[in-house]
């Protein structure tokens, strides 16, 4: 598909679709034309870049673990200070969640305490 169709298909804009390809996130194929030619699997990709990114991961990040996330044979193992970073980074998102799951649960309590006709 082009770039337009998975902009639509996503809700990601071209010009953020081309950032990724420039993060080294995305890499469509190329027809002699020179349009993008991307695949089926990359709107899930796309989905998955900007929930990471909606989590606070850097595109850094994000470019160094998504190939294991995709598939546990594209890993490569980096640097101790760089697993030291995702490692700082997910107990920040665990952080985040146990927050968000104790203001899910007050929510939950307020619509518990309304009359039923609200």
């Amino acid at each position: 598909m082009r770039i337009k169709q998975l902009s639509e298909r996503t809700g990601v804009s071209s010009r953020l679709l081309r950032y990724y390809e420039e993060q080294g996130l995305l890499r469509p194929r190329r027809e002699e034309n020179g349009y993008r030619d991307y695949e089926e699997s990359q709107v899930a990709r796309v989905e998955q870049i900007r929930s990471l990114l909606d989590a606070g991961l850097t595109t850094e990040i994000i470019r160094a673990v998504l190939p294991c996330l995709a598939e546990a044979a594209n890993c490569q193992y980096p640097a101790p200070d760089f697993v030291s970073r995702v490692r700082q980074e997910r107990s920040r998102m665990a952080e985040r969640l146990a927050c968000l799951a104790k203001n899910v649960q007050a929510i939950d309590d307020y619509l518990d305490r309304l009359p039923e006709s609200s």
